[in-house]
């Protein structure tokens, strides 16, 4: 019997947070997908990527952040950019002393295509097709794994995945990322979002699940949203916010 699939979005640092939206799902009972995002902006970047990596039954989806913070590793002009992207230093350098978790990291996907049509992904844009064209999602994968096997592409990635709103601003992108990666909805984060649940838009074709989590970073809201708003399980979309 398959596991229900809990979601968790962009968490930004903020490790204490995470843990309070976790509690009511425990690993065993769940497999849980993170949807990229876990560094940056909050001081526990690293323990969270540590903790999705250890956490049972889980998958990490690779997110603009956690390439440019690969790239901020190997490159001084990358790590300038990634400074000025919330970056904090004590996790680069944590990272740097980390090799196993540096080849982990490296090895996470771009997305999970789920056997229900659903596809699940950091960015709610089109990008990916700029690093692997109009690709298949294992296709994209396969790209995304060769950028990042040696340092030298993540920067590209960061590029490629950072503009946001692009699916609800635009909905012939969503019509058309939808019909070429033969998707029935996408799940995202990347874009915050105010409601106190995930956001579903686009007539139930995307779910947004970045609903501000991490307390820290200069666009985080002023009220702080709820955990449920960032971490949910995939099969209550029908208690979902809808705009």
């Amino acid at each position: 019997m398959s596991l229900p699939i809990l979601v968790v979005g962009d968490v930004h640092g903020d490790l204490e947070r995470l843990f309070q939206a976790l509690q009511p799902y425990p690993p065993g009972e769940f497999r849980t997908v993170f949807l990229g995002d876990l560094v940056d902006g909050g001081p526990f970047g690293v323990g969270a990527l540590r903790y999705a990596r250890d956490r049972p039954d889980s998958e990490l989806l690779l997110g603009n952040h956690e390439a440019l913070l690969l790239a901020a590793l190997h490159s001084p002009d990358q790590f300038h950019r990634w400074i000025m992207s919330g970056g904090e230093r004590h996790d680069l350098e944590e990272l740097r002393r980390d090799e196993p978790l540096q080849r982990w990291l490296r090895n996470r996907p771009a997305m999970l295509r789920l056997e229900d049509g659903t596809l699940l992904q950091h960015a709610d844009n089109d990008g990916y097709w700029d690093l692997a064209g109009s690709g298949s999602p294992e296709s994209i994968n396969e790209v995304v794994a060769e950028m990042l096997r040696e340092p030298g592409h993540e920067h590209e990635i960061w590029d490629a995945l950072t503009p946001r709103g692009m699916f609800k601003r635009m909905p012939g992108r969503l019509d058309r990322w939808l019909e070429r990666t033969g998707a029935a909805r996408v799940v995202h984060g990347h874009t915050p979002h105010r409601g106190p649940r995930p956001e579903v838009y686009g007539e139930g074709r995307a779910v947004n699940f970045d609903g501000g989590l991490g307390r820290y970073g200069k666009n985080r809201y002023q009220k702080l949203q709820p955990v449920s708003a960032s971490v949910a399980p995939l099969d209550l979309s029908a208690h979902w916010s809808r705009s």
